[in-house]
């Protein structure tokens, strides 16, 4: 199960990223975290990048509202999501 905190209308969870993927797409869950396969490679922050918008995108939300908290440089991260309810979350991994 997906371990998350959710405090003052954010949510904040682990996200575990598989890089140079043939497309970005949400997988599932792994030990806890999110699991999310990323296109782009992990060189001057464009997995990152990618990772924020691919988020964004399945949760409804702006790219700006996703914040990359810890494990810039980690396969491993602690992402924080604005402006979400933790069952938009759950509902995100009810779809995969």
């Amino acid at each position: 199960m997906l371990r998350y905190t959710e405090s003052n209308g954010m949510i904040t969870f682990a996200v575990r990223v598989v890089p140079r993927a043939s497309r970005s797409e949400i997988v599932g869950e792994h030990d806890g975290a999110l699991k999310v396969r990323i296109a782009a490679p992990p060189v001057a922050g464009a997995a990152n990048e990618e990772l924020r918008r691919t988020l964004a995108r399945a949760l409804d939300v702006p790219p700006r509202a996703v914040e990359i908290m810890s494990g810039h440089t980690s396969k491993t991260k602690q992402v924080r999501v604005h402006g979400i309810a933790h069952d938009q979350l759950l509902r995100l991994l009810a779809g995969q």
